[in-house]
């Protein structure tokens, strides 16, 4: 599946970028006089990619929507003088008009907009022909599917200067971050498509300044190409998302903080080691499926049992003993029990599985015989 999108590296995106990717800037633009000052203050950092929100969408009308039209300018004279491509959010047909005429650099999608295939298709409509980096928040939901097909939009288009932001996941769990990362989602993007580079946005993912540099750390550990974080002069007063923006010197000593990971592509000598380790968990997967196949064996003897003495699938007080006694001996483990309950909550949904097919095929069987 890795063959079906065309991707040009971001080497070649016509700046001397550098890796990671560094994207930062105010959330909104507010005035010439504040992006101007942020943009200078954060020039005495290293980064690729001056950043600035235009047009907001905001859940409630009386939020503050972004400066409009006139912030274009503002933006694009700041990256200017300090010599920094532009980029800010476009999210239907006239907004990437207006960043087109204005000469903006790079372009991305947002989460509200990457949800709606229609919007993105007419963007992607309004970009035909455009040779312009355009990067795709993830949806707010967690949906793969939808995500990859923003990409492929954006494809079919002729835009191939593309990456991911995986800027985390609406839920209504309760978590420490504003939006939930789950990790495994554009890991698994990542795995489908490894040309495609992903950048992490720790300020959505956080919604706070706690965080970030835990957030960015893992993103960089998992081997992201970029970060896209959100600076602003006076984040206190900050007209949208004050809570998660930092100041260019509090930006500037995070980037000191973060390590950067070296890919094992260029470390022969740590990938011979690394197939050695992962040879022993290969064979322990090995094992392990063997084991659940040997339980799904004995989960079928059970159901043979349930269904001759006329007993019921779920027995509520059993699955109550199995989850207590697994979560205790994982603890003693160190195992979490985040990952114990769902590995035996998966275990027990195939368990059902597997019994409900015992039941419904000894249940035809016994039709069979009184016909017969």
């Amino acid at each position: 599946m890795s063959k079906d999108l065309k991707i040009t590296p971001i080497s070649e995106w016509g700046w001397n970028f550098q890796t990671p990717l560094i994207m930062t800037g105010p959330c909104s633009v507010e005035s010439e006089e504040q992006v101007r000052e942020t943009a200078k203050q954060l020039s005495n950092y290293r980064f690729d990619i001056l950043r600035g929100g235009i047009w907001k969408p905001r859940t409630r009308p009386n939020s503050f929507e972004g400066i409009g039209s006139i912030g274009l300018k503002w933006l694009k004279d700041a990256g200017n003088e300090i010599g920094k491509p532009v980029a800010t959010e476009v999210a239907n047909v006239k907004h990437v008009y207006e960043a087109l005429r204005m000469g903006i650099d790079v372009l991305w999608i947002g989460a509200r907009t990457t949800v709606n295939p229609f919007a993105v298709q007419e963007i992607c409509d309004a970009l035909q022909g455009v040779d312009i980096p355009v990067l795709v928040k993830n949806p707010i939901n967690p949906d793969l599917e939808l995500w990859i097909g923003a990409f492929e939009r954006l494809n079919r288009s002729g835009i191939t200067k593309l990456a991911a932001i995986h800027r985390g996941f609406s839920t209504h769990e309760k978590s420490k971050y504003r939006n939930i990362p789950r990790w495994n989602i554009p890991i698994e993007l990542k795995r489908r498509y490894p040309q495609l580079p992903i950048v992490c946005d720790p300020s959505h993912i956080c919604g706070t300044r706690e965080y970030l540099r835990e957030v960015a750390q893992t993103a960089l550990d998992i081997g992201f190409e970029g970060l896209h974080l959100e600076s602003h002069i006076n984040p206190d007063k900050a007209l949208s998302d004050a809570k998660q923006q930092i100041t260019p010197e509090a930006f500037g000593e995070m980037m000191l903080q973060l390590h950067t990971r070296e890919s094992i592509e260029h470390n022969p000598v740590a990938e011979n080691q690394l197939e050695i380790l992962r040879g022993k968990i290969d064979n322990l997967d090995n094992y392990l499926l063997e084991m659940m196949s040997e339980r799904m064996d004995i989960v079928r003897e059970i159901a043979e049992y349930k269904r001759e003495n006329n007993l019921a699938i779920v027995q509520p007080s059993r699955w109550t003993e199995i989850l207590e006694n697994r979560l205790e001996t994982g603890k003693r483990k160190q195992l979490t029990e985040k990952f114990i309950k769902e590995l035996f909550h998966a275990m027990h949904k195939e368990s059902i599985h597997h019994q409900t097919e015992v039941m419904l095929l000894n249940g035809e069987n016994s039709e069979v015989e009184k016909k017969s």
